[in-house]
């Protein structure tokens, strides 16, 4: 186990670094220069010059990587252009707002769509089949930034019920799950965000657990007097691993995906972040949020690769 473990470890490397070149050069494709946002556009060219030798974009690129590297490995992520505060602080702030939606809606999302699979697994070719899949695909269908301007205009606006935009009360920068007032602003964000996990994690719970319900170790289970609780059960052990993969992906999708919901929902997240940074063409910004989203992805990814194992250790490779 322990070898497994490290090894799944030692393949992460070079895909973080694989991560860093891809997220250096991703933001040099853009057109514009970062500088002219900061400066007026009377600005002599010696201006230019001086502002650029200050940020070291007057050097050759692989100079501004490996520098940078050197940097992001100990955690400089550099200064924001635009607010002058350190990029990492932004970024985990930001990121911290953003894990709230996506936990909320992956933990939301599972909890119902390991529900409504296990059923339509167990009544295949039912009603209740058709009708959960029929769900599903209508939650992978729906966009969700439309699906939140719609939650907007009836639970906001017409019925003045729930808060539409921030935090919390009075423009809060901070969270707490613990006061309703808070509570409140981030039920139709979640909402809006579970919709497409719930599609993907029922689909795939429905073709896991009934692929379990058809192996012969079943038929022995009932016919050694099990319930068909019990039955369910073990099928559900060995569907997890499948489950806990798709969950894992749509954690990091959420992570990293969110920009459009945040940015309906008025919420200080990463996208809201990486919104800002692309009008504003703040390099060390766009820079440190790709980074960070993108190593969030992958070490979600090793997480559930090893909870998998844990699950289930027959899928360990040599």
């Amino acid at each position: 186990m322990w070898h497994y473990v490290a090894k799944r470890i030692v393949y992460v490397i070079p895909i973080a670094i694989g991560v860093t070149v891809f997220c250096f050069a991703l933001v040099f494709l853009a057109p514009g220069n970062p500088v002219q946002m900061l400066l007026p556009a009377d600005a002599t060219q010696e201006v230019v010059d001086l502002v650029m030798k200050t940020y070291g974009l007057d050097r050759p690129l692989p100079l501004q990587y490996w520098t940078w590297l050197q940097r992001a490995a100990v955690g400089d992520l550099g200064v924001s252009i635009q607010s002058g505060r350190p990029v990492l602080d932004e970024v985990l702030q930001a990121l911290a707002n953003t894990v709230i939606l996506s936990l909320g809606a992956v933990l939301v999302a599972f909890s119902i769509a390991f529900l409504l699979g296990t059923l339509a697994a167990y009544h295949r070719g039912s009603v209740t089949d058709r009708g959960v899949t029929a769900l599903s695909i209508v939650g992978v269908s729906i966009p969700n930034y439309w699906l939140g301007i719609v939650l907007v205009i009836i639970f906001a606006v017409e019925f003045n019920w729930l808060p539409a935009t921030g935090m919390g009360p009075g423009g809060s920068e901070t969270f707490d799950p613990f006061l309703w007032d808070h509570f409140r602003h981030v039920i139709l964000p979640v909402v809006t965000l579970c919709m497409v996990p719930v599609g993907m994690i029922t689909r795939t719970t429905r073709s896991a657990v009934s692929e379990a319900l058809a192996h012969e170790f079943v038929n022995t289970l009932r016919a050694k007097g099990l319930g068909e609780l019990a039955v369910v059960r073990h099928a559900l052990k060995n569907a997890l691993p499948q489950v806990l993969a798709v969950m894992g992906l749509q954690f990091g999708y959420l992570v990293g995906g969110s920009i459009l919901v945040e940015t309906i929902f008025n919420w200080p997240g990463t996208g809201a972040l990486l919104n800002k940074a692309i009008l504003t063409r703040d390099i060390p910004v766009l820079q440190g949020t790709i980074l960070v989203l993108a190593l969030v992805f992958v070490l979600t990814n090793l997480l559930v690769d090893l909870l998998q194992t844990a699950v289930d250790p027959r899928i360990q490779r040599a």
